[in-house]
């Protein structure tokens, strides 16, 4: 069973590779996969946010 910090560190990498898909769906105009990548965005963020993790430094998506 995973611990808090690897818990963290996974939700963190993937809250990463996601803000890097959405910000490259943006540039292509691909508004359909830009939404569908948000979801998993939020999903992310509220978990972090709840683990007490603090996204200002790394947030990129700024809507």
């Amino acid at each position: 069973m995973p611990n808090g910090a690897e818990i963290i560190r996974d939700a963190l990498n993937d809250f990463q590779k996601i803000q890097k898909r959405m910000l490259l769906a943006k540039e292509e105009g691909a508004v359909k996969t830009y939404a569908d990548l948000k979801d998993d965005y939020n999903s992310l963020k509220a978990l972090l946010t709840s683990l007490g993790v603090i996204l200002t430094e790394i947030d990129k998506i700024k809507e």
